[in-house]
């Protein structure tokens, strides 16, 4: 007797037609995302979550005053390891896949303290990758 295996159930949108489709890598190349996995970054990115990390157009800005600010000897792998230590011990979960967090960053700007948020989701191909974006950001 041979086993019979159940018939997979066709997804609506099988056969649809794409109308349009944004990428991650089309984000990062027209500037809507930072790639953080370049150069020492990418180094200080793996030693915190294994997957690839970009931040959003809003959050650069901030890490670039901050590493600008010759005052505070900042550089990106320091403030990037800040985030991503923050956003593993002081978080504040909000689903599954998404966190908030709080990082003192000095040097970019009159404030010091900044709330970010860390989603995982689906990257081109379906895999997981991290996003860094402001608490109103989607």
């Amino acid at each position: 007797m041979e086993a019979s295996h159940p018939t997979p159930t066709a997804h609506p949108f099988d056969d649809a037609e794409i109308i349009s489709q944004y990428t991650r890598a089309q984000a990062i190349e027209d500037g809507v995302l930072v790639d953080l996995m370049q150069d020492t970054m990418r180094e200080v990115a793996h030693q915190h979550y294994k997957y690839p990390i970009a931040c959003t157009a809003a959050v650069w800005p901030i890490l670039e005053r901050a590493v600008e600010n010759e005052r505070h000897g900042n550089d990106y792998a320091g403030v990037l390891h800040d985030m991503l230590w923050m956003s593993r011990v002081y978080k504040r979960p909000l689903s599954e896949s998404a966190v908030l967090f709080r990082v003192k960053i000095t040097g970019a700007g009159r404030r010091s303290l900044y709330d970010f948020k860390l989603v995982v989701g689906p990257g081109d191909d379906a895999e997981p990758v991290i996003t860094i974006m402001l608490p109103e950001e989607d």
